[in-house]
């Protein structure tokens, strides 16, 4: 005669129990006490959905599933008084029958409830939070308050993106990622009216749902913003900073917002090489690069308007927010020369260098960054070249001129007037620019351009008669050797210093011997100033 209610299961976590006024979403079988079933809503496939404690129940069920949590099971025994009484329902409840239910609670809601908002994971920095109007990228798993899942962005693999309080979300989930972190992990539980209401949407979401969404948020920018500059280390001497058309070498880690690697220039081992401000790069990046000095060291961080946008590419997906640390190593304009900064000169300085010059110095080699290139140092032995001659790069053969022995300085040379965009494999980076300190420890003077011998006296008038030892009228190789070594042993003649005596001779040779026989005749044999300007270098 008294209503009977057992708690067959109870969840360990009941965070809110019915209460009149609720609105609930329950399965349940009806029986009579001999076990026949008069009723099932699983039978139909759906629950029932009704206010608890307005009069739409019996009385016993709307007293039954008061204090019930959700996914709790009661089993209800019903006297007719709270049930159909007298009465009963004719064709399926007979008059004066007892009711039973075994009754599990799925869904519970009522129509004061807001959206709820459960922080388990916050970052310790959190320098901005979702405002109305930004973008933001998130992966969820979506359940109704039992704990089934209806959609999950981890199972498609895929981030749900989307703007935030202008209509693209139901209206829960626009409250409830508000004020988010990158990073931050939130559960969000939506009640109906707030979500899919009534109808629900139509596939995996039924009428009067409450939803639950764990959510992660990954990526977050406004339409509006530009690039953020972080800097995170500046050197003490910074005498230049990049400005549009400079070439730039740096390195670089690429990470999405929420710390995921899509690439690094030092897993590559090599520099990012571009120019800047022309378009090359990313426009983020373009703009990021400028003002920085070598060695300097900064964060960039680009919204993919100013990225790679909706689409993405490879590994940084669409609409993500893209962050660059950089450390630029050098760079340069194409209209840069060599940089001479001299740090010593000796007081008596009367003789300097010039092309033709035969020179010996020291020198260390580094990159702009300070990375030790080559020393001569190290060899214990100086590099000896003839200015000019195109025995080193065109920037050295710059920076050597007009220098006295025990002079030092500082050459700065760009790739293009050093080695270029390949560099020396192996050596030096490609597009490098070049930083020797140097010490001029010797100077032998050159002759005269065009010269690769000189006569320190009066040539003599019968000058092939004394090579023509023999006084055949013709003068061999050897014979012509013999004589250029005669002249210089002796102090009368000077060939040009830094180069090698035999490949000399046989240039100088082979200029006289116009027929190409392999002798030279009085006919054939010429001074240089009795040459046209347009022939070889001659005597």
């Amino acid at each position: 005669t008294e209503l009977g209610v057992e708690r067959r299961f109870v969840p360990e976590s009941c965070p809110r129990a019915v209460r009149p006024g609720d609105f609930v979403r329950y399965h349940y079988i009806g029986a009579f006490p001999d076990g026949t079933r008069f009723d099932s809503s699983y039978d139909r496939g759906s629950t029932f959905n009704v206010f608890v404690g307005k009069g739409q129940l019996i009385a016993g069920m709307d007293q039954a599933l008061v204090g019930m949590c959700v996914n709790e099971r009661r089993f209800v025994k019903i006297p007719p008084k709270l049930a159909y009484g007298s009465e009963g329902v004719p064709g399926v409840i007979p008059p004066n029958a007892v009711l039973h239910f075994d009754v599990l609670l799925i869904d519970l809601w009522n129509s004061e409830d807001e959206v709820q908002v459960q922080t388990y994971f916050k970052p310790e920095k959190c320098p901005r939070t979702v405002q109305v109007s930004d973008f933001v990228r998130y992966h969820y798993n979506g359940t109704f308050l039992d704990g089934t899942l209806f959609d999950s962005s981890h199972n498609r693999m895929r981030t749900y993106d989307t703007y935030v309080g202008i209509g693209w979300l139901i209206p829960g989930m626009d409250q409830g990622l508000l004020g988010m972190c990158v990073g931050e992990k939130r559960i969000i539980t939506i009640p109906p009216f707030l979500a899919y209401g009534e109808d629900g949407d139509g596939k995996e979401i039924p009428g009067q749902a409450s939803l639950v969404f764990d959510v992660v948020l990954l990526d977050l920018h406004n339409p509006k913003d530009g690039i953020t500059i972080e800097n995170q280390l500046v050197p003490e001497s910074c005498e230049r900073r990049s400005q549009t058309g400079d070439f730039l070498r740096y390195h670089y880690n690429g990470t999405l917002l929420d710390g995921t690697l899509f690439d690094s220039s030092y897993s590559r081992n090599h520099t990012y090489d571009t120019y800047v401000g022309k378009g090359y790069v990313i426009a983020g990046m373009d703009e990021g690069l400028l003002g920085v000095c070598t060695g300097e060291k900064r964060r960039i961080i680009i919204p993919p308007h100013l990225g790679y946008g909706e689409e993405g590419r490879g590994k940084i997906p669409g609409s993500a927010v893209l962050v660059f640390d950089i450390h630029v190593v050098d760079f340069h304009n194409p209209a840069d020369s060599v940089s001479i900064t001299v740090h010593y000169k000796p007081s008596n300085c009367t003789v300097l260098s010039k092309k033709g010059d035969y020179l010996k110095y020291h020198y260390n080699a580094s990159l702009l960054d300070g990375t030790l290139l080559d020393s001569t140092h190290s060899l214990g032995k100086t590099y000896n070249i003839v200015l000019g001659s195109g025995q080193v790069v065109l920037g050295m053969d710059m920076g050597l001129q007009d220098m006295c022995v025990g002079e030092r300085r500082t050459v700065v040379i760009p790739p293009h007037l050093g080695y270029g965009e390949d560099g020396v494999e192996g050596e030096v980076p490609g597009s490098a620019v070049l930083v020797f300190d140097i010490e001029l420890l010797e100077l032998v003077s050159g002759l005269p351009e065009g010269y690769m011998f000189v006569w320190n006296g009066e040539v003599s008038p019968n000058l092939f008669e004394e090579i023509d030892q023999n006084h055949d009228g013709e003068v061999l190789l050897e014979e012509f050797s013999e004589y250029i070594q005669t002249q210089v042993d002796t102090g009368k003649g000077k060939l040009a210093p830094g180069f090698d005596f035999e490949k000399i001779v046989k240039n100088m040779f082979t200029n006289q011997d116009r027929d190409g026989n392999g002798k030279v005749t009085a006919e054939e044999f010429k001074l240089k100033d009795q040459e046209a300007k347009e022939e070889h270098d001659e005597l």
